[in-house]
């Protein structure tokens, strides 16, 4: 029934859940914000993701330490964006097709190493939730925002840490100056080509975190295509929040509700098709980046290799 829907404990368990599953599209659109902001759009976000779930996942799997996992996953992440980069920045490689590249590749080694190295559905117990004293006890507001795992509370924190890295240090003044014009931040001594390296890198850290969040965090498991494209709806994310993590934030909890919404819809047992249902965060994506194309300006050095003159 549908007012069953609009029952206390499901409304509490559907903002709990949006709350908890914003986590993965932070991680992923707060990392490819700081490569599009330098000027390189890197559409290999979501193998970047299967490739950390893995990764997590399997070391977890073997020994049972989450830190060591995520660690993994936070290495392989930063291996793959490496890549990117050097495909980008040092080849000058047109970026939609390279980064569709890396996805493929991310894809398919993922799927591969699962079937070669698990080979069934197996779970793990993941980062237990930490109910953070006092504040979990209050009523409602308690049980959605202060009782979920590390990693959640670890995703909301980085968003004022980005926007602060991006907007009030010297860093983040390279990183928008190598974004907007490339040709003048070279002659001011910056160097364009280290300071792509770099946030394309740690946009490929950041996804490698996104993946880890869902395989040892939020669902414990990995099976093939896990991210079911979660990370080209970050990306659709980082245009909806104009390159700006607050609106990046009310962009990933937009997605993680109707997300949450549909998971209930399906749980309470309204007569919606299923498909239809799970259909719903990808039409929202495509309204996103429509209602995006409209009113936001994006770096004007974006997608556009440099290479120093002279």
């Amino acid at each position: 029934m549908i007012s069953d829907l609009f029952s206390s404990a499901v409304l509490i368990g559907i903002f709990s859940s949006a709350i908890r599953l914003a986590t993965p599209y932070l991680y992923a659109a707060i990392g490819e914000t700081f490569g599009q902001r330098s000027g390189v759009l890197n559409l290999g976000v979501d193998g970047i993701m299967l490739m950390g779930a893995f990764s997590a996942f399997y070391i977890v799997f073997l020994s049972g330490n989450l830190w060591l996992g995520l660690l993994v996953a936070m290495l392989v992440g930063a291996l793959m964006g490496l890549a990117m980069a050097f495909i980008s920045v040092t080849l000058h490689a047109e970026q939609g097709i390279s980064g569709i590249g890396v996805y493929l590749f991310g894809l398919g080694m993922s799927d591969l190493l699962f079937q070669k190295l698990v080979n069934t559905v197996e779970t793990v117990s993941g980062f237990p939730a930490i109910s953070i004293p006092v504040l979990s006890d209050l009523p409602v507001l308690g049980e959605i925002l202060f009782q979920h795992n590390v990693l959640v509370y670890a995703a909301y924190a980085l968003v004022p840490l980005s926007w602060f890295v991006i907007n009030k240090t010297t860093l983040g003044l390279k990183i928008r100056a190598v974004g907007e014009n490339p040709e003048a931040a070279d002659t001011l001594g910056v160097s364009v080509a280290a300071v792509r390296y770099f946030t394309v890198t740690l946009g490929g850290l950041l996804s490698g975190i996104a993946g880890a969040s869902l395989s040892i965090a939020l669902l414990n498991v990995f099976q093939q295509n896990l991210t079911n494209g979660l990370g080209f709806i970050a990306i659709a994310l980082v245009y909806f929040g104009g390159w700006r993590p607050v609106w990046v934030l009310a962009g990933s909890l937009i997605f993680s509700f109707v997300n949450a919404l549909q998971v209930w819809v399906q749980v309470v047992g309204i007569p919606i098709p299923s498909d239809v249902a799970v259909m719903m965060p990808y039409v929202l994506t495509i309204v996103v980046l429509v209602i995006s194309a409209q009113r936001v300006r994006q770096p004007a050095a974006l997608t556009k290799p440099y290479e120093r003159s002279g």
